[in-house]
């Protein structure tokens, strides 16, 4: 009778692996379905903040010490109802303009014809509603052809000829101020008298309808924010915290209700002139913009697109991405709402003249930008830079007007937010760099 020991079975030595670790945790997306905290939120973005990725923040921090240090210089006159309201009208021309130059910027590339082109386009509404008699609907259209005539030229001429972005609209800096000052003649004005084109910048709509889009505003952001919340963490997807997602939708709410408050009050000089109040017009132009652009950007393959060119324009093309119909698309865009924010200019104004959008308007608006937060370098930025930055350079100009500043005051300040801006953006760009973000 044999006495050897039998054998290990060498498979059933191995301990075998408890079920738990073949989770996620070892995949290379366990991160994407961790659960946050506040904590763990809080954390991330101080270490964005580290890392260079500044965003919005330089911007928001900007327009609180504006607000603070015209409000403690004019705290009768700077945050009065009429003023405010008047903040809001002085900043859509070059919100609008900024908006569609942040799409260029996004791709390194500049556009230094935008301000000239909104002038060239508010020009051809305006011929078209004076001299050629049509509706307002027909010279608006005329106008945004023209914008996306004006932007598809260029885009042929930066993406195709390979001509510098630079040069090209240089070239039409000059060439288009030509075509207005041909359209409207020397020392000529288009009077715009529409009541629809007037109405933009000049009239106010009604308070139910203010209070009515304030709260429709407030609804609908808490429902994308709470929807998208709860569909990611039913995925078990990372999200962000719901306590921070409803701060959010707390601080939307405070800005909307809270703003058509103040804009829905009474401006009138004395209590017995008729009622003088409501939001302007125009500031449901800009929130509609506003969101299509940032649907577009952030929530569109193109969008995607777009920023991947604006990183790296080689590796796109090897990734499929048609990088020359980005750089065409962009310029479009830019003109485009380019002749919008003409259409605007020419509705605070009245009129038309040959010199509109010429002098400081593009290098407001690209300030705009990229006070904003929108990189000078291509590949970061977002629409509501041009808001942000919009706001601060209008309340600049607003509020050293009721100091009664000179003119060179204005020009200083102005520039040296920009240069400011610029440098932050520099900085930033090398500690990304620095940290491989």
């Amino acid at each position: 009778m044999s006495t050897e020991t039998p054998e290990p079975n060498v498979v059933d030595s191995v301990p075998e692996k408890p079920a738990a670790t073949a989770t996620l945790a070892d995949s290379d997306f366990s991160a994407d379905t961790r659960q946050q905290t506040v904590s763990s939120a809080l954390s991330g973005y101080v270490v964005k903040l580290r890392s260079g990725d500044l965003g919005a923040l330089p911007a928001v921090f900007g327009l609180i010490v504006l607000i603070v240090l015209f409000y403690g210089l004019r705290p009768e006159t700077f945050l009065s109802k009429g003023n405010i309201a008047n903040l809001l009208v002085q900043a859509m021309p070059v919100t609008i303009l900024a908006m569609g130059l942040v799409f260029v910027l996004l791709l390194g590339e500049i556009d230094l014809s935008a301000g000239v082109a909104s002038g060239a386009c508010a020009a051809v509404m305006g011929k078209l509603l004076v001299d050629g008699g049509q509706p307002w609907f027909v010279a608006v259209l005329a106008a945004a052809v023209t914008g996306l005539v004006i932007g598809a030229a260029i885009g042929v001429l930066v993406a195709i000829v390979r001509i510098p972005s630079f040069v090209v609209t240089l070239a039409l800096f000059l060439g288009l101020q030509g075509i207005a000052l041909k359209l409207i003649g020397e020392g000529g004005t288009v009077p715009v008298h529409d009541k629809v084109v007037y109405a933009l910048a000049n009239k106010y709509m009604p308070v139910w309808l203010g209070w009515t889009m304030a709260v429709v505003g407030v609804v609908l952001f808490a429902a994308i924010k709470l929807l998208r919340w709860q569909r990611q963490n039913a995925k078990n997807l990372s999200n962000a915290p719901l306590p921070l997602v409803v701060v959010q939708v707390v601080l939307v709410a405070i800005a909307l209700l809270g703003g058509a408050y103040i804009l829905n009050l009474n401006r009138a000089r004395t209590p017995l002139a008729p009622f003088f109040g409501g939001i302007p017009w125009g500031v449901p132009l800009v929130a509609v913009l506003l969101l299509i652009c940032t649907f577009v950007l952030g929530r569109t393959a193109y969008g995607r697109h777009v920023y991947a060119v604006g990183g790296n324009a080689e590796a796109a093309r090897r990734a499929g991405i048609n990088v020359n119909r980005i750089r065409m698309s962009v310029f479009m865009i830019g003109s485009l709402l380019a002749a919008v924010s003409g259409i605007v200019a020419a509705s605070r104004l009245n009129s038309v003249t040959p010199d509109a959008g010429a002098g400081n308007t593009l290098l407001y608006a690209v300030g705009a930008a990229v006070i904003g937060g929108t990189s000078l370098f291509g590949g970061r930025g977002k629409a509501r830079d041009a808001i942000l930055g919009g706001l601060v350079i209008a309340i600049i100009d607003n509020g050293l007007g009721l100091l009664g500043a000179k003119a060179y005051a204005n020009y200083l300040i102005t520039g040296g937010f920009l240069l400011l801006a610029a440098s932050i953006d520099a900085l930033a760009r090398r500690r990304r760099s620095a940290t491989g973000r």
